[in-house]
């Protein structure tokens, strides 16, 4: 080796030195400092039609196949068969609506099978439907489990239904179909 070539590997080996250890307290100090918090950009929404995701809708038809994938060709692996069950919106892939319904079971369902209807499903056997949305309001109607409700206006704690001819409030809680909030 010449005597030119060993000078400059011992001048870049001299340089490199306190380079390298500058760059570990940059490292260390990057990992001591608290991450800044991004902000709050808001809900998900749908690629196709600008809607929230998830969302609730409702099953247009008396039946409507669910795909294992958003196309004809993918395989049917069961039809819903009651026609304004709630379902939730959880992604959308050009004309089809992946959606689960409230045992988390779902697919994709074509668009035209939905409704942006709301509905719910009633979870408590025997639930009064009341007047007024308190606890102490006479009953107008008793729903049984599992029926289907139109949803009307929600407060806080309560939701107005419509079903069998009958209109009331009952409690949110007791309804799949409807968010907190």
């Amino acid at each position: 080796m010449k005597i030119t070539q060993l000078l400059c590997l011992a001048f870049a080996a001299t340089i490199a030195a306190p380079v390298l250890a500058q760059d570990t307290a940059a490292q260390t100090a990057a990992i001591e400092t608290p991450a800044i918090e991004t902000p709050d950009i808001g809900p998900e929404v749908g690629p196709e039609t600008n809607l929230p995701l998830p969302r609730y809708v409702s099953l247009k038809a008396k039946e409507a196949n669910v795909r294992r994938g958003p196309s004809l060709t993918h395989r049917i692996d069961w039809v819903f068969q009651r026609r304004d069950m709630p379902l939730q919106v959880v992604a959308e892939y050009g004309h089809w609506r992946r959606v689960i319904d409230r045992d988390g079971q779902g697919g994709w369902v074509h668009y035209t099978m939905l409704s942006g209807v709301r509905t719910v499903i009633v979870d408590q056997d025997r639930l009064p439907l009341r007047v007024k949305p308190t606890d102490t309001a006479a009953e107008r109607a008793e729903l049984e489990l599992n029926v289907i409700a139109r949803l009307g206006e929600c407060d806080e704690d309560w939701c107005e239904l419509t079903a069998g001819g009958y209109t009331g409030w009952a409690h949110k809680s007791v309804l799949w179909g409807v968010d907190e909030d």
